[in-house]
């Protein structure tokens, strides 16, 4: 028997790493069509906004992100339960931003999971559950999140409802792999009292499509939970006769529903419920008398859900229709927009004045604009705008809003700013700043604003 050199010893290879992941695969509908007829900015502002909304959730549910390749992420998860529910969490993140978008603006994604043992090199995975994970995503439908039995049978399935699609052969793998998605709430949930008033069918459409089932467990999704009171009255009319009774009971039941509240999302649900007005809240205590604290608070999405992201249209539509005119045209415009803004709530003012001087290109004036709207109205959109500045082309830009999202406090911008200071941006070191005597660098403006986070 040959017995190996100490030298060949030493050029053996290392052994490889495995580990046993669950792989998520997303990517936007028809991006590759929508570049075709989007200039560089356009793509560029679309992936600022996808990866804005998506990478906190990943990270939320304590997900790696491996790699993103234009509008597509490969994430890993060390529990398949957090992959689906972080896939269920972004579709209704999604739902959330979409309502306020004209239809060519909105995002629509595909979720697809699988779980099993990959190879780990050089901060990236390898072998066949990264193939069939990516094979799934192909033949998933936009705002959908598929999985694979592998994922079905490890999960937690008190925690993500199931539905069988069925039996796929997918190209390159071996046998047929059966695929499940996660339907669409309502859930089930306890039968209501036989004198119940029941919600109608136009309140249950402005259900999100998986019920904020995931969405509610994160902390800050960035949408502007804290304005959801003000803006339920435009509901109010609708449902006003069936709701006079009961007002002063909605106080005591929120107090209850604090109290009895036994994990962090349902506290923050809680007080959501409490800033409901009358008109809804009375609503939501005679539909669902006797329920658990879950149910309640699905009750509220059911009657309010569709308030979170729901105005203003019109008025965003005569913003973007100022980008990329100038003189005449653009006065005209612009004094269009800002009688229109006139008009919506006044807690959606500042946000909106904000969108119009960004429409201008006036970026320190609409920063200045949304960090007042943070401020004064706790703005989810103002925050989620400053937010995507981090990654805007403009080292300045950059810049300006790390200094803006640091002064804020907001620990929401901690995620984009260590990416940012990690990674920097486009023209970091360029000349700069008055007369251009000095130099821009974001990466350096993010380090910094997260010592003032660290700080507070």
């Amino acid at each position: 028997m040959a017995i190996a050199s100490r030298d060949a010893l030493h050029t053996l290879p290392p052994a490889l790493k495995t580990a046993n992941l669950a792989i998520v695969f997303t990517d936007i509908k028809g991006f590759t069509e929508r570049t075709s007829r989007q200039t560089l900015e356009e793509n560029q502002r679309l992936l600022q906004v996808h990866e804005t909304l998506l990478a906190p959730l990943f990270k939320a549910f304590g997900g790696r992100i491996i790699k993103s390749i234009g509008d597509a992420f490969l994430v890993t998860f060390e529990s398949p339960t957090q992959a689906v529910l972080s896939g269920i969490a972004i579709q209704d993140r999604l739902w959330h931003h979409n309502r306020e978008l004209l239809e060519d603006d909105q995002i629509h994604v595909r979720v697809a999971v699988n779980v099993g043992e990959v190879r780990v090199e050089n901060n990236d995975i390898f072998g066949e559950p990264v193939n069939i994970a990516a094979r799934v995503e192909g033949i998933t439908d936009a705002d959908e999140v598929f999985f694979t039995e592998a994922v079905y049978l490890s999960m937690n399935k008190a925690e993500v409802p199931s539905q069988e699609v069925g039996s796929f052969e997918l190209k390159g793998i071996p046998g047929k792999i059966r695929v499940f998605r996660v339907p669409r709430a309502p859930y089930r949930v306890e039968a209501p009292a036989p004198d119940a008033v029941l919600p109608t069918q136009e309140e249950l459409s402005s259900l999100p499509p998986y019920g904020n089932l995931a969405l509610a467990r994160v902390a800050d999704p960035g949408l502007d939970l804290g304005a959801l009171g003000q803006r339920a009255a435009g509901v109010g009319a609708a449902v006003g006769q069936r709701a006079a009774a009961g007002a002063v009971a909605v106080g005591q039941r929120a107090t209850v529903l604090g109290k009895q509240a036994r994990t962090a999302t349902d506290a923050l649900w809680a007080r959501v419920y409490a800033r409901l007005p009358p008109a809804i809240t009375s609503k939501v205590s005679s539909t669902v008398a006797g329920w658990g604290v879950s149910a309640v608070l699905l009750a509220v999405v059911l009657l309010g859900g569709g308030l979170l992201l729901g105005e203003g249209g019109a008025t965003l539509r005569a913003i973007r229709d100022v980008e990329g005119t100038s003189g005449a045209e653009r006065a005209a415009r612009v004094s269009e927009a800002r009688r229109l803004i006139k008009q919506e709530e006044p807690d959606q003012r500042v946000y909106l004045n904000g969108r119009l001087e960004e429409a201008q290109g006036n970026w320190g004036p609409a920063m200045a604009l949304y960090a007042q709207a943070v401020r004064k109205d706790g703005n989810g959109r103002a925050e989620s705008r400053l937010i995507s500045f981090l990654k805007h082309e403009q080292c300045g830009v950059r810049s300006g809003a790390a200094e803006v999202l640091a002064g804020l406090h907001l620990e929401s911008a901690r995620g984009p700013l260590e990416t940012l200071a990690d990674d920097g941006g486009p023209n970091d070191g360029a000349s700069g700043g008055f007369l251009g005597l000095s130099t821009c660098d974001s990466k350096k403006a993010a380090a910094s604003a997260l010592k003032r986070l660290a700080a507070n």
